[in-house]
């Protein structure tokens, strides 16, 4: 048994400069900026967190280029942001805020008394978004300026049911206010290298609110987007005045609050902020700063509290009608000025977040769960069941007759089961979460539902979860061993918790058997594995189906999307039923001449209802990484008959049991022909294992690939790796180790795979210089380039060469060419060139090509047969 002297409880310790101080350490921008990131301590272990970290930054002129930030700038920015968040919530919340559309990030409500009081503060926070390619929508209002300067000319402000009596002076008043304030701020912004666009009126058109009543009051009767994306577009930040105007052209006045409230049922964005001085809810009895509210749960419970009354009860009805539309991912917080980056960028936010969630169900046994399917779409994410340390339907036996109790939302995006049995402390045996559960915090609720019926908890956690401060953050104390990390809380008894660490180090050790750490990129324990491939099978060009295919395209708006859309147009059986984007709902799809589809923004009960209805055949997400998962479960929802392609990265590592990788020619095509869901490869990895497949049985090292890819593979979001300017006479590296195609090949391979992706000035194709070492003295370049044309004889979209295969010859054209192959004098190493169309074969004639299969067809059915790679 451990001695008591290593149990020592953990609780994270860090200390920091506060948010104020880096606000400021940011505007003087000429300064050096020196922090210290926290220290973090485990009971007996060196290696989980870094005990301590300097971190010095040097001098940097906050600068910009087009509207953007210089990229020195933005990593000034996020290494500043990394010092009030981990850098895994740092990452996350940034991919999760560039994941929409620019005007679809957050709007910002700011209180005229921040522009009087905190403008340097509010410029600073607004320039930290700025300079990571954040653009919020800031409106402001102007209440106390306007009346400070009513109560200057001996004028008392008037007021009906919190409404400003608005007649012609008071108006002019209001006005000049507004001018003054937007100027103020824009001015601000622009000291400090950020392009900011005043637009103080032309957005908002009303009527009279109660022309005798409130005179010149308006009710917003719509709003105009052009102004503002306009600014957005060029690379300025938008800053908004209230005012509206009737058709006719009279000005009105319009509370700050209700016109941001309306922008956001435009916009639709992820976040709704308002500033203010309090810096949240305060609970009235315990006059602490609430930090979550959700909605669906808590609403009719917050309402009946006695200190709910007055402005907080309207504020909270006002925030509720808002939500009541808006897509679940959005959300409100009230927070102070200086807290505007911690709220964003942390788990633990710092003001009042407020959002529809859902209720907490509470259940106790399988009969209680409505749908098994879904409780096993859930568990299959769960890490035991991902490593095959256990299968869901071995785990949902032992629930039969085990006494637990579950917690989840209402879609299963998050759940905690606990098993009490005879342990000495109830274990959190489970809890499985989606990236959207951890974004929105629906982990937080969970935790507080087992920290209320759980006076104490153990539960144990792989050392490297990318959530493992928050686990930390939630225990009492720790213990480490064989890579696992045993928490747990309310135990105060030494006695027993030296039985949990003695039990758990048992556990682990017989778990563990056999572990031991490597010098590899972590992609697998001991460098190698089992490839991932099933049996190779031989192409299908005949199909058996000739009935029409119709699809759902969820995000079309992406080059790999637009190239999807050209192939269905000509092909034979597919046609576009459905397409959705927030951004061009109402808008006619371009380059589909079939029929005239128009944009729709399609919801998940839309999606339910289309499934439902049997109106799709195959659905398409053509969408980042990280979104698609609770589109999918709206689908799988319903038990329809619909097939579901997944074009992100989002499901290329799960089980073949639930997601079949698409890549026919190294996979088996009978298993892509029965999918119903199918997970397209990505471009680079694709180009890469096709290069690496054939000589996989004569791998003797770590093969090496330098991989360069025009510009399109960037993507259509303006940053410098998709800008030909910056490009030209140009070549970028990036995300030189552990890129997600790196894991992606090395999966698939069953063999660890060393991947450098570069970006080069021209538009689409990629270009892979692959080395791969081999038993010295075991084959000659004939010799290989004989295994590959044997290997791939067959596969019309592969074309086998002697000569390198050039980047030129390959863009626009529908396959993969490999050549130029060459072992070196030594013997021990083989060099094949390898040439693919990133968007075509890439992505997106491989999707057609996968959904041929799985519906039937032939499988290059619709692919032009005049360019295909030769």
């Amino acid at each position: 048994m451990p001695s008591a002297s290593l149990l020592v409880s953990a609780k994270r310790i860090s200390t920091m400069q506060s948010l104020r101080q880096i606000n400021l350490n940011l505007a003087r921008s000429l300064s050096t900026i020196t922090t210290r990131a926290g220290q973090s301590t485990f009971n007996n272990n060196k290696r989980l967190l870094d005990s301590s970290k300097r971190v010095v930054y040097s001098k940097r002129t906050i600068s910009s280029v087009n509207g953007v930030g210089t990229s020195g700038t933005r990593s000034t920015v996020v290494q500043l942001l990394n010092n009030i968040s981990t850098k895994r919530e740092v990452e996350q919340y940034l991919k999760y805020f560039t994941s929409v559309s620019q005007q679809q990030f957050a709007i910002i409500k700011v209180g005229g008394a921040i522009i009087s009081d905190n403008l340097q503060e509010l410029a600073s926070c607004l320039a930290f978004l700025y300079h990571v390619g954040l653009y919020p929508i800031v409106l402001h209002g102007t209440g106390p300026q306007v009346n400070g300067r009513l109560e200057a000319e001996g004028i008392e402000p008037d007021y009906i049911d919190g409404i400003r009596i608005t007649d012609e002076h008071t108006m002019a008043v209001v006005r000049q206010c507004f001018l003054e304030q937007n100027l103020k701020l824009v001015n601000a912004l622009e000291k400090l290298g950020v392009r900011a666009r005043p637009i103080t009126s032309g957005v908002f058109t009303a009527n009279y609110l109660d022309k005798d009543k409130y005179k010149l009051v308006g009710d917003i009767s719509g709003v105009n987007k052009n102004a503002i994306e306009s600014s957005i577009k060029a690379g300025a930040l938008p800053i908004l005045t209230s005012l509206a105007e009737t058709p006719s052209g009279q000005m009105l006045n319009v509370n700050a609050d209700v016109a941001a409230g309306e922008l956001a049922r435009v916009f639709e964005p992820l976040k709704i902020v308002y500033l203010n001085e309090k810096g949240g809810i305060i609970n009235g009895e315990t006059h602490e700063k609430i930090s979550m509210i959700n909605l669906d749960e808590e609403y009719e419970d917050l309402l009946k509290q006695s200190w709910v009354k007055y402005g907080t009860k309207l504020k909270i009805k006002e925030i509720k009608e808002l939500l009541d539309y808006l897509p679940r991912s959005s959300s409100v917080a009230i927070i102070n000025v200086q807290d505007l980056q911690k709220e964003l960028f942390t788990d633990s936010g710092a003001g009042t977040m407020i959002r529809r969630g859902y209720k907490l169900l509470k259940r106790s046994s399988l009969d209680e769960f409505p749908s098994t399917d879904l409780l096993r779409q859930t568990l299959e994410k769960d890490a035991d069941v991902v490593s095959g340390k256990e299968s869901v339907s071995t785990y949902l036996r032992s629930l039969e007759t085990a006494k637990f109790v579950s917690y989840s939302d209402e879609p299963l995006e998050a759940l905690a089961i606990v098993k009490e049995n005879d342990n000495i402390v109830p274990v959190l045996d489970k809890f499985v979460c989606t990236n959207a559960a951890w974004l929105n915090n629906v982990t937080d609720n969970v935790f507080n539902a087992l920290n209320r019926d759980f006076p104490s908890l153990q539960w144990v956690v792989s050392e490297d979860d990318p959530n493992i401060a928050w686990h930390f953050d939630k225990s009492q104390g720790s213990y480490l061993k064989n890579g696992k990390v045993l928490f747990w809380y309310g135990v105060q008894d030494i006695n027993t918790v030296s039985q949990l660490v003695s039990d758990f180090v048992k556990k682990t050790t017989a778990e563990t058997n056999g572990y031991s750490t490597s010098s590899s990129s972590g992609v697998f324990k001991n460098g190698k594995s089992t490839r991932a491939y099933s049996t190779r099978s031989t192409p299908k060009p005949n199909g058996t189906n000739t009935k029409p295919g119709r699809i759902g395209l969820i995000g079309a708006r992406g080059f790999t999307g637009q190239n999807i859309l050209a192939l269905v147009d000509n092909h034979p059986h597919f046609e576009i039923a459905h397409v959705s984007s927030r951004e061009l709902k109402g808008q006619k799809l371009k380059g589909y001449n079939k029929a005239e589809i128009i944009y729709e923004n399609l919801q998940a009960e839309d999606i339910k209802r289309l499934e439902a209805k049997g109106d799709i055949d195959f659905w398409i997400m053509a969408l980042p990484n990280n979104i698609s998962e609770p589109i999918v479960q709206a689908i799988e929802s319903v038990n329809g008959k619909s097939k579901i392609l997944d074009l992100s990265a989002d499901h290329r590592f799960v089980p073949e049991t639930e997601w079949v990788y698409g890549l026919p020619e190294l996979n088996d095509r009978e298993r892509l022909a029965n999918a119903r869901k199918i997970s397209n490869p990505g471009c680079y990895a694709t180009g890469s294992q096709m290069s690496i497949a054939p000589l996989l049985d004569h791998i003797d090292g770590l093969p090496t690939v330098f991989g360069v890819s025009g510009y399109s593979g960037a993507g259509a979001k303006p940053t410098p790796k998709n800008d030909p300017k910056f490009l030209n006479n140009n070549l970028i590296p990036y995300a030189l180790t552990n890129h997600i195609h790196e894991r992606e090949i090395s999966t698939r391979m069953g063999h660890e795979v060393a991947f450098m992706p570069h970006v080069g000035q021209w538009f689409q194709g990629i270009t892979l210089t692959v080395s791969i070492p081999i038993k010295k003295g075991s084959l000659t370049s004939e010799q290989v380039e004989n295994i590959y044309k044997k290997f791939y004889d067959g596969e019309k979209l592969v074309h086998v060469q002697k000569d390198i295969p050039l980047v030129k010859d390959i863009s626009g054209t529908h396959g993969v060419a490999i050549g130029g192959f060459k072992v070196n004098d030594a013997g021990d190493r083989v060099v094949v060139c390898t040439t693919i169309d990133n968007l075509l074969k890439g992505a997106a004639t491989q999707a057609v090509q996968n959904m041929n299969l799985a519906m039937g067809y032939g499988e290059y059915a619709g692919i032009p047969e005049d360019k295909i790679v030769q």
